[in-house]
């Protein structure tokens, strides 16, 4: 099993447009040096966030904007854009269960309804999330970050 990173890096991109994207031109190149991923990637990354209407980018001068107010971007929106099939790829059943043993043939009825049922509570906690509430919790951290001395390494 793997949980794909793609939604970590696009909240990433999304935070770093929202505070920075009034100020200068936002391109793949200085998305890629703050997220340390490759510029393709990102590229990648912000065509599907454009698909979904949750970010504008001229055509011809570039610089991604937010489309939308924040508080109505859900975590879940963003994942879906980047990965759809992240939730339903959790988890997944094993493909060869024998049909001769009595749990080989009931295990994929079994596990898909429980499986169903984690898959349908991640993505209505997703839906709860919104993308002003991650900026807020940066915003909180920006601001610790602060006050609190530096580590000697």
């Amino acid at each position: 099993m793997h949980i794909s990173k793609k939604c970590s890096v696009a909240v990433h991109c999304l935070i770093f447009i929202h505070e920075y994207g009034q100020k200068r031109k936002v391109t793949s190149e200085l998305l890629s040096l703050s997220t340390g991923c490759n510029p393709v990637t990102i590229r990648n990354i912000l065509s599907s966030l454009k698909k979904a209407g949750i970010i504008a980018i001229p055509f011809g001068t570039g610089g991604a904007t937010i489309a939308m107010p924040l508080q109505d971007i859900s975590l879940y929106q963003i994942c879906l854009a980047v990965e759809p099939d992240a939730i339903r790829k959790l988890m997944g059943i094993h493909a060869s269960p024998s049909p001769l043993c009595p749990v080989g043939r009931n295990i994929g009825y079994v596990l898909s309804r429980t499986y169903r049922t984690l898959q349908d509570d991640l993505s209505g906690s997703l839906q709860t999330i919104s993308l002003q509430q991650i900026v807020n919790e940066y915003h909180a951290a920006v601001s610790q970050e602060g006050s609190e001395p530096e580590k000697a390494d």
